[in-house]
């Protein structure tokens, strides 16, 4: 018997494990037919979640962190049940603000986090306008840590916007902003409507940041283990199909129909190919593992990527960092994704956390199969966060 299950969605590519899971039959092959509810905004995502209008959602990762911390309001306990997608942030720029960048010597690499922000930090207008999806995102956690790295206090030195995405090149057209970190492809289409240009990839400033995740009231979790199981199980073989390589074409297909992101396939193609165009003379720039949604354990809820998250929003709200750090470990449900994965071939993690930001290539770890290698793990400025530091 096939069961219908309910799934809010932001037409961003990194939806693509919940629409490729109903369009390519694994939900079906888990016994769901998922009902895609597609959104206008974060915060519209999170209300039909907490008030029941759906059962799951593509959710920004730190969502369920700021919850568990008081932040926000969501009047209801998170979880995320997986991570659905690392990495797919690109931060860009007015067309006004990319001339100056030009004009100091700037060479839009996209991968050099160190030179770009200083760049930017010595161009910019004050204060610095940035538009990002939500206040509590991986863009607003990626920015803060990147620009307090260089010596520009965020937020307290910048001007922060909530800008839905499909929203971000209008905002940037209109002068509302000076710059966004938004997720593919609303960068690509801010280049696309000749009214900004790409300076870095989020991937630049952490190079496996958890993106998206597949979101659950703890309530209905806890009454629906078997069912959740199935979705992250389907969600997990969608993200499978989408990291190989001759699956990007029919994807982005998928992907362009007008019920989901209703784009052009090429747009789309960029961000699941990483080949970016990045300014209006078509300028190009390629950038490894920009959107990542399997290899690695990419899909793994690792408990020590909430507490970072954690521990980021307490420095700037004023929080007991030991604490926040308890309860945002709490959010990322690496036990309820083991016991979903237990019965396939996934090859899991020995361990629920890990030390972020302390693996400068590919590397083998401990794994229940053996064969498992994580993706390079760096912060731009080298420096790690150990989690045992707040037990």
């Amino acid at each position: 018997m096939t069961t219908r299950l309910s799934l809010a969605f932001m037409p961003l590519l990194d939806a693509a494990p919940m629409l490729v899971a109903q369009e390519m039959g694994f939900a079906a092959q888990e016994g769901l037919d998922l009902d895609l509810v597609s959104a206008p905004s974060w915060s519209s995502i999170r209300d039909m979640l907490v008030f029941g209008r759906v059962q799951a959602a593509h959710m920004l990762a730190p969502v369920p962190v700021a919850t568990a911390l008081g932040l926000g309001g969501a009047g209801a306990a998170l979880s995320a049940a997986s991570v659905t997608s690392v990495n797919g942030n690109i931060l860009g720029v007015s067309n006004a603000l990319a001339e100056r960048l030009r004009d100091a010597g700037h060479g839009f690499d996209l991968t050099d986090a160190d030179s770009a922000g200083r760049a930017l930090i010595a161009v910019a207008p004050t204060p610095l306008r940035i538009g990002v999806p939500f206040p509590f995102s991986m863009h607003a956690e990626l920015l803060y840590y990147w620009l307090n790295a260089l010596g520009l206090p965020a937020p307290q030195g910048v001007e922060i916007k909530t800008v839905p995405p499909p929203l971000m090149a209008d905002a940037i057209a209109a002068g509302e902003i000076d710059a966004f970190c938004v997720g593919a492809p609303w960068g690509s289409i801010a280049v696309e409507n000749g009214v900004g240009a790409l300076l870095l990839a989020g991937s630049a400033i952490w190079s496996f940041a958890p993106e998206k995740i597949l979101c659950v009231r703890n309530d209905w979790a806890d009454e629906e283990q078997a069912l959740l199981a199935r979705l992250i199980r389907a969600v997990w073989r969608a993200g499978r199909w989408l990291d190989q390589p001759d699956s990007r074409g029919l994807a982005a297909e998928i992907l362009a129909r007008p019920e989901y992101l209703n784009l052009d396939a090429e747009i789309l193609d960029r961000g699941l190919t990483g080949r970016l165009t990045i300014n209006g003379a078509g300028d190009q720039r390629e950038v490894p593992d920009f959107l990542v949604f399997h290899d690695g354990a990419a899909t793994f809820p690792w408990r020590s990527q909430a507490e970072w998250i954690a521990v980021q929003m307490a420095a700037r709200t004023g929080l007991d960092r030991a604490t926040a750090a308890r309860l945002g470990r709490a959010t990322f449900r690496s036990d309820i994704y083991r016991t979903a994965m237990k019965d396939t071939k996934a090859d899991l993690p020995g361990a629920s956390s890990k030390i972020e930001g302390g693996l400068a290539d590919r590397t083998a770890v401990a794994s229940d199969g053996g064969s498992l290698h994580l993706l390079r793990n760096e912060f731009f400025d080298r420096q790690i966060f150990d989690p045992k530091r707040f037990e």
